[in-house]
């Protein structure tokens, strides 16, 4: 039987990145959320220690994601990384200061203030900066032959900025029903309350993104409006809005687990829907992931390593969550 090296790589490389959004995405929702505590320090405390132990072993699938882009399809990173090479860096450079802040905020007295600012504008922008990316993946980009041949500019649009926006939402969405699930009192209280309306700002930004894509492009208007395409696919949006609504039950009837649970489902099923928007282009609108990969020989290197590198992840990332299971009380998880 022979195996496509270049769809398992691609397989890889979308799992490493739908990983990072679900796990780092509830702590940079945190992040978000940080400043607006109703109960001052204290809640923060509880809010950074929900995530305290297992931040840095969650920014390790934007590691491997952006390692199996690089490795697996060279020609999509070489167009990707200047096309996209501010908010990239801004993405960078705000995880930096998130991560400082992680590191300082505990140790210091006078200066705490400003490591919660540190901590809250290095979730906000991080978070801001990867939906511009999205935004701009979305709308595609100038290829010249194998090279981009557009702006370092291209991605500062209306659409793209929205889709930050949007994106920041979602991850405020993740952070509010990941704090539900993780604390008590007050706090759980005040998460509530801001569910509902960050659920509806989430879908109100998916009917955007859902109606302007395919409006602008032919190929993504055909995939999904050609029959019998249409009949195909429309379980993607029958079940986005079933999971909002019962996303929305949970949280009215007061359910711990499941408006979390609900959450990354609604995010996987707004990636389904990328994934059928683009399917096979790595770089849209016209470079396919075969046109992107790199060599069998390099693919079967690579790949020798990851068998090894991926159960590891999952192993560490499963025993660090069990071992800091239940809800925070204090500062400490009980």
């Amino acid at each position: 039987m022979n195996i496509d090296l270049t769809l398992v790589f691609a397989g890889i490389a979308a799992l490493a990145v739908f990983m990072y959004v679900l796990m780092d995405g509830f702590d940079l929702g945190v992040g978000i959320l940080f400043p607006f505590a109703p109960g001052g320090e204290p809640d923060r405390d509880n809010m950074m220690n929900t995530v305290a132990p297992i931040w840095d072993g969650n920014e390790t699938w934007l590691i491997l994601g952006a390692a199996a882009l690089f490795a697996g399809f060279p020609l999509a990173y070489s167009i990707l990384l200047p096309a996209l090479y501010l908010p990239v860096l801004l993405m960078l450079i705000a995880l930096i200061f998130r991560g400082v802040a992680f590191e300082f905020r505990f140790k210091a007295n006078t200066s705490r203030y400003l490591w919660n600012i540190s901590f809250f504008v290095g979730s906000l922008f991080a978070t801001f900066a990867q939906g511009i990316i999205l935004g701009a993946f979305i709308q595609g980009f100038e290829v010249k032959g194998t090279d981009f041949s557009g702006s370092i500019w291209d991605w500062a649009t209306p659409f793209s900025l929205m889709v930050g926006i949007a994106m920041v939402a979602g991850y405020a969405l993740l952070g509010v029903t990941w704090l539900i699930w993780r604390t008590e009192g007050p706090l759980q209280a005040w998460c509530y309350k801001l569910a509902p309306g960050l659920l509806l700002a989430v879908m109100v930004f998916v009917g955007l993104v859902s109606l302007i894509t395919p409006l602008w492009q032919e190929d993504v208007r055909n995939r999904w409006f050609s029959f019998p395409n249409l009949l195909y696919l429309s379980p993607v949006p029958v079940i986005t809005l079933l999971l909002a609504a019962l996303l929305y039950t949970s949280l009215r009837r007061g359910r711990e687990l499941a408006p979390f649970i609900l959450t990354m489902a609604l995010f996987l099923m707004a990636y389904i829907g990328l994934a059928v928007s683009f399917w096979p282009y790595v770089v849209p609108p016209r470079i396919s992931i075969w046109d992107a990969a790199s060599p069998p020989e390099s693919q079967v290197f690579l790949l020798v390593g990851l068998v090894f590198l991926i159960p590891t992840i999952l192993a560490y990332t499963a025993f660090t969550y069990w071992v800091f299971r239940g809800k925070v009380k204090g500062g400490y998880a009980h």
